[in-house]
């Protein structure tokens, strides 16, 4: 079992439920995909702290945390687009289901059923993908939807092809971040982890 425990403090908004309806247990995570549960949002002033509790290997029962710090001044249609799903939910239980050594970890597909995202628009790139942002996928220009990356190392050659950070892994998250299972590599179907 995985434990999800929600809640939005200060001046993003507070949300607030008995407790049983803030817990999950047993939720069906495929055995071949790394665990990820948003665990708190801490609001700031403008920035905002996302805390991540993640499953580090699908053959263990093995947690860690990270925290992702969110920069709406980056990224300001992106940073809005994320606060919406972390308060939807849509990031609970969802799997970590590329890595890619030197590169990216990439998640956001949803772990429980969703209806179908509209696109939202590119904001501009006005920091450059350094080591340990978080970052939008796109399938070209204004198609971000609910697909992360976090970047393993400076990948500047991003910027030119629009993907704007709206965020950046704090503290020693790192460390947990470049410990994701990297078993699989390029080869999962993202088709089949939606269906």
């Amino acid at each position: 079992c995985f434990f999800i425990a929600l809640a939005m403090i200060g001046g993003v908004t507070a949300m607030v439920g008995d407790l049983a309806s803030l817990l999950g247990c047993c939720i069906g995570i495929p055995d071949d995909i790394t665990a990820i549960t948003l665990v708190a949002l801490v609001a700031a002033e403008g920035e905002y702290d996302v805390k991540f509790n993640v499953g580090l290997n699908p053959d263990t029962q093995k947690m860690d945390t990270f925290t992702v710090r969110v920069h709406p001044e980056w990224a300001p249609i992106g940073a809005a687009q994320f606060t919406k799903l972390v308060k939807s939910g849509w990031y609970d239980d969802a799997g970590i289901f590329r890595v890619v050594p030197g590169f990216v970890a990439q998640f956001g597909l949803p772990a429980k059923a969703q209806a179908k995202l509209d696109n939202i628009k590119d904001d501009p790139v006005k920091v450059s993908n350094k080591r340990g942002t978080i970052v939008f996928a796109t399938a070209g220009p204004n198609t971000r939807t609910s697909q992360l990356f976090i970047n393993y190392k400076d990948n500047a050659f991003l910027d030119k092809q629009g993907f704007s950070p709206f965020g950046e892994v704090v503290g020693e998250g790192m460390a947990v971040v470049e410990s994701f299972y990297r078993g699989y590599g390029e080869k999962p179907s993202q088709g089949l982890i939606q269906s």
